[in-house]
């Protein structure tokens, strides 16, 4: 199995922590964290690693690791850094944002998963915003499932909807070899074809991967959410920052 990370952004909204180095390299506790996820990884008997950089990408010096550079990851959001890594989209393969920390027990839980498609999606995820007073809630990653199906990805879903579940993507995709193939081939056209807006993004420039998965769903792909259970949280704000050094000692 390989992995990738993305971690291109430039972490903007952590103010001077981030002026010198790239949001994924900032240390909880003394550790970064692509390091904390790269050595959860590694326990797991996963070795091949590849890291999508960007901004300051001198700055990632982790050895061991395959690097891809996105050399236009000012122009882009999420979806476009890893249109940049395509030529990586192959086998089996775990996708993860490089801003996210997360326990071995969810790993675990993802690995487990024997679905060809599958995304880690959190139930209890409303806790986790009584904290992240400066990270609305309504803009959250989330899903919507019914009947344990995929029915939607988008950041306009209510928190709550009858006779359907709302959950959160924490930003992990896992994709079985059969559909790597897939995946590439909807990147590569639709980087050359689409035009103008793009699901939740004003366009596809400012694609996320959430509006990518929307897509998928939307050509008859299924997406199996693997409803996760353990200790996660992404990093975004000041706040966000010291709620993980709190959660991960």
């Amino acid at each position: 199995m390989k992995v990738i990370i993305l971690a291109a952004g430039s972490g903007s909204r952590l103010g001077s922590i981030t002026e010198n180095i790239p949001k994924p390299l900032v240390e909880i506790n003394g550790r970064s964290i692509i390091e904390r996820q790269i050595d959860i990884f590694q326990n797991n008997g996963i070795s091949d690693i590849v890291i999508i950089t960007g901004a300051k990408k001198e700055k990632f010096n982790i050895k061991n690791i395959s690097y891809v550079y996105d050399s236009e990851y000012y122009k882009h959001d999420q979806l476009g850094s890893l249109i940049a890594a395509y030529l990586e989209l192959s086998g089996e393969l775990l996708i993860t944002f490089g801003d996210i920390l997360f326990d071995e027990h969810i790993l675990e839980q993802i690995l487990s998963n024997s679905s060809n498609f599958a995304i880690a999606v959190d139930l209890n995820w409303t806790k986790s915003y009584e904290k992240r007073i400066d990270n609305p809630i309504e803009l959250a990653g989330k899903v919507l499932i019914k009947d344990e199906k995929i029915r939607e990805f988008s950041e306009n879903l209510p928190i709550e909807k009858e006779g359907c579940l709302i959950g959160e993507f924490l930003g992990i995709i896992k994709i079985g070899k059969l559909y790597t193939p897939i995946l590439q081939k909807y990147l590569l056209q639709l980087k050359k074809n689409h035009k103008g807006k793009f699901h939740d993004a004003e366009s596809f420039e400012c694609a996320k991967i959430t509006d990518f998965l929307q897509e998928l769903l939307e050509s008859n792909i299924d997406i199996t959410p693997i409803f996760i259970n353990g200790k996660w949280c992404e990093i975004d704000t000041l706040q966000d920052l010291e709620i993980a050094k709190e959660q991960f000692l």
